[in-house]
């Protein structure tokens, strides 16, 4: 009888050693399964940005296109005005005397500009008032 007592009390030992182990695990387990949740919801933020940066790279590219498409128009249209221009100062004269004609004063000092050093040099310059001629005055040309 003693034997079976002492059989009882060990298999009742093991069993509440068995309890606590799982008890452990089952914390391991809860443990786990939190560090699986903020690891994948990383995953899921980083998988956004990825698709997001994708979306605005293809965004990007097609505004590259769409502003090469542009420049070459507007190359295009640059090399027909020159052509114009060129046909018309051999066809006449007149139009080449214009052409050739040195500007007024007021005109050359609106088109002159000193070299800037920096973007702070343009503003100040900008903000000097530089003034242009009066046009109510007659020039003599």
């Amino acid at each position: 009888m003693r034997i079976l007592i002492l059989l009882l009390l060990a298999a009742c030992a093991l069993a509440g050693l068995q309890t606590w182990r799982i008890g452990g695990l089952t914390e391991k387990a809860d443990q786990a399964q939190r560090i699986i949740g903020t690891l994948s919801a990383g995953i899921e933020s980083r998988d956004n940005a990825i698709n997001r940066l994708n979306d605005e790279a293809v965004m990007r590219e097609r505004q590259e296109q769409s502003l090469r498409t542009q420049l070459s128009r507007a190359g295009e249209q640059a090399r027909v005005r020159e052509v114009h221009i060129q046909r018309l100062l051999n066809e006449n004269q007149e139009m080449r005397d214009w052409y050739a004609a040195i500007l007024p004063d007021g005109i050359s000092r609106v088109h002159a500009r000193p070299a800037f050093a920096s973007a702070a040099d343009y503003l100040h310059w900008l903000s000097g008032g530089n003034q242009l001629p009066d046009t109510s005055k007659l020039t003599g040309h």
